[in-house]
């Protein structure tokens, strides 16, 4: 790639990249969706309801979440501004090992830090559910979470999301596409961020975040449980979880967990509120 070419690229990604903030505090990345004011994140990011996004120019406004959806980790906000440069969406399908890829964010606070690598595979992988992933090499840091991940054309390809195995993970721009377009419809929360991990018994999901008034708090389950089975099924993926939620009618669930690294599984009956999904 030339470079002058490259670098127009990588300065259009860095100005459709945001900083999302909450409470005063940078938490992480997101990408302006559209001109009218639509910036996609990670549903991780969004730690309290008051949200405010600043663009490449320093300029912040406050914004209102428009949808959130835990299972894929997806949040997408809405700000009152116009006119904004915005994501040109690329196919994630059409991706082949070994294509370069960028990466841009705010890690450790650094505002629009880009890094670039090639793409390792694209695909579910092992112990993290069914969720398909775009896997790179890209380097990430906390603050990367919600950029935009694009090819060498500087079209979003996907949303960099963790490191696991010291790879780079991204929600491919196909899973973003299903869920702008999902209508709005109410389902049983439990109201946790939850990672995949192995255990000794296959693979369990582990809780990163706990929010507030939600079921999980009023069941008294904290960051760090390791949650096994749900329902009397074992849980080997988000999706398990999300099935045996809708299958509980929105009332009461058991949750079988683990705490603090023993063996010794815990059971608790988990009051459920229904959280209404927004369309954006």
């Amino acid at each position: 790639m030339v470079g002058d070419a490259f670098g127009e690229i990588t300065e259009g990604l860095r100005r459709l990249t945001v900083q999302v903030r909450t409470r005063g505090d940078g938490s992480g990345s997101g990408i302006v969706w559209s001109a009218d004011g639509l910036v996609l994140t990670n549903a991780h990011v969004l730690r309290e309801k008051q949200v405010e996004v600043e663009f490449w120019d320093g300029r912040r406004f406050p914004a209102t979440v428009a949808k959130k959806d835990r299972r894929v980790d997806l949040a997408s906000l809405k700000v009152e501004t116009r006119g904004l440069a915005s994501a040109v969406a690329g196919d994630s399908d059409a991706l082949r090992p070994g294509e370069l890829v960028i990466a841009v964010g705010n890690p450790f606070g650094f505002i629009g830090a880009m890094s670039k690598g090639v793409v390792h595979s694209m695909g579910p992988l092992a112990g993290f559910g069914g969720q398909r992933w775009v896997v790179s090499d890209v380097r990430l840091a906390p603050g990367n979470s919600g950029g935009p991940l694009a090819n060498a054309q500087g079209q979003v390809i996907g949303v960099n999301t963790m490191i696991a195995g010291g790879l780079a993970l991204a929600i491919p721009s196909r899973t973003v596409s299903r869920f702008l377009l999902k209508p709005a419809s109410d389902r049983p929360r439990l109201g946790v961020t939850l990672r995949p991990v192995p255990f000794r018994l296959g693979v369990g999901l582990l809780v990163l975040e706990v929010f507030p008034d939600s079921a999980a708090q009023r069941a008294s389950l904290l960051p760090g449980d390791l949650l096994t089975g749900a329902a009397g099924r074992r849980l080997g993926s988000a999706e398990d979880l999300e099935d045996a939620l809708d299958s509980s009618g929105g009332r009461q669930i058991e949750i079988e967990f683990q705490r603090g690294g023993s063996d010794r599984t815990r059971r608790v009956a988990v009051q459920l509120a229904f959280e209404p999904v927004r369309a954006a």
